[in-house]
Formats: structure tokens, sequence, C-alpha cells
């Protein structure tokens, strides 16, 4: 969206002031959904005469609580308290985080107030944002009278769901950025969630904001709805009186209300849920009708008509037909009894692109009968701007614990955006290639007395350029993942790092490294060595446990700072790899010889015949040497024949 010039935009801009009567608070309104109320400032919960229950004041960074220099002049407790944010204790950027429905849709409400609550006579000058889009722009001096007595602002608007990733829920980012030492001020947050269908969402889409330009109830004298009265409306909406906006070409007597106390059907039904009250009375008058609404130019307007029958004398259709006009423009022409009856809500809404003026002027021009209006809404549709990559948001706010950014660098909401913004303190945003996100390219907290640990989130950076952390006292050891392609200059000095450098980083794209004076050993990477060879610069001096790189020990063979070095572990591993295919080797061999006796041996049966053989040799031999004996002494041979 294109920056609204520094305008100070009166959305749904009116003061309000509300008595409060003796009898008991009556039932609070029924709403669409779940709804939140924070009075800011104040520390105790509190239930106001319409029996609304306001939170204590939360879900803030930042800021302090005040009261307000008159608050006996208001009634209702949310209107007594302020919380204000000091850039120079805070930053220039402050949010309420508030808890949400993934993809819902809902009504956010904020009345600001200054009432000189610092003396200074000087209203502050800022501006307010939801997620990455701005919305409110306020420039003092203020009127008088909206300094004094405040003002209230709404919108409609689908949940972004950002992430809240330390306490894991969704969140609904509603911020707030000084000028110069102005510091931004609010009295109210308020929260009611509405049906994701209306307000013909089908064909404006979720990207766009609805800001609230003016809600005017025809023929009330009231502020009423919600908070301000008992009255009901299931999405939180305030009606004001449409007298400021009515513009009449001749006397003001001309112009008649209408009223009645019968049900009006076709009210209170989904998806928009407008309250019957709004067409419990109208405005008629003898020639045209006409209302003006103050707006900005060269934007888009959705203007939606509210109208019933309510007046006796009409009883049948063509008896009253109404042409309607948009700055001029004959848009419609309207017989609401041919288009439901009597007693029956009719809402026409129609959307006026790049509106040339700044106002907007409705006019009913009877064709027949007189013109007749129950309500008029007016609402700016305002698309949202480019946010950061979802997971370099993350990513961010993962840093920002992990670092522990101190809170005067206002490191809250979206990091990049909105855009007219300052980015966080010293971050660098640019947009993406495809101009649909911003992302993160240099992170520059050099000197910012940092004691925390960079979160292994840092990964997620994939399109960092410039890291320089230096002259801090962080700890802990250099993430792997800090290595992105991306990554051209890298400067952690002066801190109390530990560990080794990761050989990632010597994979990166890096042309400046500079290491020195911290706590780091181990042997350097020697690709990250080559960043200096190459033209780069690299320096890893005051590391007295690094060891590897010019101007640094050598590494010991084996042992390096009490551990293994890379060396001695490759040792080891290639002598556990020889001992075990040696036995191998000799486990084969023995099996090898086991296999050899029992395949080349001689059997069991040849060996046991050859014995036999052996002994029959002996004992023939035996035998022959007996008798070769006896024939020698001259005895017979038992074998001669006597």
């Amino acid at each position: 969206m294109t920056p609204l010039n520094c305008t100070l935009l009166f959305f749904f801009f009116f003061t309000c002031i509300i008595t409060t009567s003796s009898s008991p608070p009556p039932p609070q309104p029924y709403n669409y959904g779940y709804s939140i109320h924070i009075n800011c400032g104040s520390s105790t919960n509190a239930t106001d005469p319409y029996n609304t229950t306001w939170l204590s004041d939360r879900y803030f960074s930042g800021g302090t609580d005040s009261l307000i220099s008159e608050p006996l002049r208001f009634h209702l407790p949310s209107e007594k308290t302020l919380r204000f944010f000091p850039p120079s204790s805070y930053g220039k950027k402050n949010c309420y985080s508030l808890p949400s429905v993934s993809s819902s849709r809902f009504l956010l409400r904020t009345f600001t107030l200054y009432d000189n609550y610092d003396a200074k006579s000087r209203p502050p000058s800022f501006d307010v944002s939801l997620s990455s889009t701005i919305l409110f722009s306020w420039r003092s001096p203020w009127p008088a009278s909206t300094a004094s007595d405040g003002a209230y602002a709404d919108l409609l608007a689908f949940s972004t769901a950002a992430h809240n990733f330390s306490v894991g829920e969704a969140t609904i980012d509603l911020c707030f950025y000084g000028y110069a030492t102005d510091a931004p001020v609010v009295s109210s947050v308020e929260l009611f969630e509405i049906d994701p269908a209306s307000y013909d969402a089908a064909s404006t889409g979720k990207d766009v904001v609805l800001v609230n330009y003016g809600r005017v109830s025809c023929g009330s004298d009231e502020h009423w709805g919600p908070g301000f009265t008992a009255d009901e409306d299931r999405f939180g909406r305030s009606w004001q009186p449409d007298s400021a906006f009515r513009i009449l070409p001749d006397k003001e007597s001309e112009a008649r209300v209408v009223f009645t106390q019968n049900d009006v059907s076709g009210a209170d039904l989904s998806p928009n849920y407008f309250p019957m009250k709004v067409y419990q009375s109208a405005v008629t008058a003898e020639g045209n009708l006409e209302y003006e609404f103050t707006v900005d130019a060269k934007m888009d307007y959705m203007v939606w008509l509210h109208f019933a029958e309510i007046d006796s004398s009409v009883r049948k259709e063509g008896e009253r037909v109404v042409d309607v006009f948009i700055n001029e423009r004959n848009v419609s022409r309207v017989d609401i009894y041919k288009e439901v009856g009597r007693f029956a809500a009719f809402d026409w809404h129609y959307t006026v692109k790049n509106l040339s003026d700044s106002s907007l002027r409705v006019k009913l021009v009877a064709a027949v009968g007189v013109p007749i209006i129950s309500g008029i809404e007016n609402y700016a549709l305002v698309p949202i701007d480019p946010s950061t990559l979802p997971q370099q948001a993350s990513a961010m706010k993962a840093l920002k614990e992990s670092l522990r950014v101190p809170g005067r660098m206002g490191w809250n909401g979206d990091p990049c955006a909105p855009t007219s913004w300052d980015a966080w303190e010293g971050v660098t945003c640019r947009m993406n290639k495809d101009k649909t996100s911003l992302v993160i390219s240099a992170i520059d907290l050099a000197s910012q007395g940092l004691k925390g640990y960079i979160s292994d989130k840092i990964s997620l950076l994939s399109d960092l350029v410039s890291l320089n952390l230096s002259s801090n006292s962080l700890e802990g050891e250099i993430p792997s993942g800090l290595a992105q392609k991306s990554l051209i200059k890298l400067d952690l000095s002066n801190n109390q790092l530990i560990g080794s450098i990761p050989d990632s980083l010597a994979s990166s794209s890096l042309q400046l490294v500079l290491l020195n004076d911290n706590l780091l050993e181990g042997r350097v990477p020697d690709q990250l060595i080559s960043v200096g060879v190459h033209g780069g610069a690299i320096d890893l001096s005051g590391n007295k446990g690094l060891c590897g790189a010019p101007s640094l020990p050598s590494c010991p063979m084996f042992w390096n700072h009490g551990r293994l070095s890379s060396r001695g572990k490759i040792a080891i591993s290639l002598s556990c790899v020889f001992v075990l295919l040696v036995l191998l080797l000799l486990v084969y061999i023995y099996i090898r010889r086991k296999r050899n006796d029992y395949d080349f041996g001689l059997p069991h049966e040849l060996m046991s015949l050859a014995a036999k053989r052996n002994r029959y040799v002996r004992q023939k031999s035996l035998m022959l040497l007996e008798l070769e004996s006896q024939h020698a002494k001259g005895l017979p041979s038992p074998f001669t024949p006597q």
C-alpha cells in the first residue's frame, strides 16, 4: 500500500464520554466468537457498567503505564489509563501480540487518548500497523477535542497467523512506531472474532483490510453497541449517530426520524449479523438525503447501505423508489418493499474504485415518494503490504531470544515491515526475487552488549549476505548451519565462542572471515584458509587452540588439546582395519588347513590293512630265524618227514 502521506486517518473516529446509571448491569451482549478486551496501563481486571470484563494490561512488548490527567471525566475503566512507549527505553517499534486462531477473521478496535498525561501539552506523532500494514497515522498537533476526549478506530481483517515460537501460538501483531523522540500512546485494545464470510469476503479476499471510515445508525442520537451501551452487536461493532455526516440542501427541520418497536425480520443473520436496532430507526426527508464522509484519495472504498420499510404509510411496491448516487454517479435504484416487503432488513453494497476525491458522498434521490435510510457503513479497502518471509521471521525471533537482544533496540513485530518504517535496529532487508516477501540480507549487532549464543535457526536466513556480531560476549559454538551459500562477510571477532570451526564454512562464498579473539580450537579447515589466498581477508588470531593455518601453530599428528586430532582418528581407524584384516587372514589359513587334512589323508580301512600286513611279515621273519637256528644245532625240522 502506498504510504498515506502522514495523514491522520479518522477511521471510525469519534469522541465518546459515557455516563453510568445506578441500575444493575445488564447481561453481556452475545458475541459471534471469542473476544478480548485489554485495559492498557491497568494492573487489575475490571468490569464496566455494560458487563464487559476488561483484562489488566498484557501481551505488550514494552512501554510504561500511566494514569490520564483527568480520569474523573471518563466513566469507563478502559478510558482512564494508557500505555506509552518511550523510544529511548523500548525502541521505536513496540507491539501488542494478541492471541488468535489461524485463518480467523476479526474486528480490532482501539481507543487512543492523550489528555496531557505527560504535562507537555504536545500529543505525539506515531503510526499504528497491523502486522506489515500501516493503518492509523497520528500527527501532532491533534484536534483539541481529540487530544482531550480521545478517539476510537476499528478495522476488519483476517488473521495472518504469525507464529510466536516462544509461546507456541498464533498471534496478531498490533504495532506502534514513534517518530523522533515521540512516545506512542494507547488506552485500550479490543479483538472480536467475526464470521469469515462477512462483508463479501469472497470478492475482496483475505489480503485486504477493511478500515472503518464511518459507521452510522440513521436516526440514532447516541453512540451504541457493545462497550458503549447495552445494545447487542455480535461482531462488537459500535454505531455513531448520523447527524454529524448528514447534509441537507434546505433546513434541518426537513429531516424526519422514524422509529419502530416492532421486530424487523432478516436482521442478525449470517454472515454479517447486522443488529436489529440498525433497522428500527431511519431518516427520511422531503427532498434529497445526502451524507458525506471524509476519506483519503486514491483508495478503494466499500459502501454498505441498510434499509427497512418501517414507515406505515408505504403499503405496496412502487410507493417508494429511491435512486442511489455515490459521488454524483447513479449506481442503483432501490424499491425496499419490492425487495423484502415491510419490516424486513435489506442491505446493499457498492465498491468505489480509486476514489479521486477526499470525500465520499452518498445521496438518495426519490424517484417515487421520499428517500429513507437506516444505516451506512464506509470501509477503505487497504491491501496488505509484503511481510518478512515466515521462516526468516521465525529465525529472527529465535535470534532475538538466543542473543538476548536488549529491549531498547525495538526488536518487535515483523523484522522488516512495514517498509516505510525502519527495519529492526541493525537489520537490513530487501524484497525477494518474486516481489512477494521481504528477506534478511544483513545483520550488524557489533558492540551491543549481547551475552547469549547464536541460535541454530540462523540456518533459515538463506539470503544473509553479511553477519557482524563482533565485540560482544557471545558464548557457545558456531552453528554449522551458519554457512549459507549467500554469506560473504562474517565477523564474530572479540567474543567467547568455543569449539571448532565448522567444516561447512569452507563450502560457503565467504570473502571476509574474522574469528579472532575467541576461544576456538582445533584444526582450521583447509578450504577456509584459501579465503585469504584468493583475495579475501581472514583473521584467526587470538584463539590459542586453533592450529593448521599460516601464523598458527601446526597441529599435532595424533593428539590435539586433550583429544584425538583428525589425523589421529584416521590412523586409529586404519590400524583397526589392518588388525581386522590380519585376523581374517589367520582364520582363513586355519580353516584351509583343516580342510586339507580331511581331503588328502589315507582312509581308515587302508591304514588297517597295511598294519595287518606289517604284522604278518614280522611273524614270518621271526619263524624263519627260528628254523635257521634249529638247523644250525642239528635238530630236526618240524617240516622234515621222519
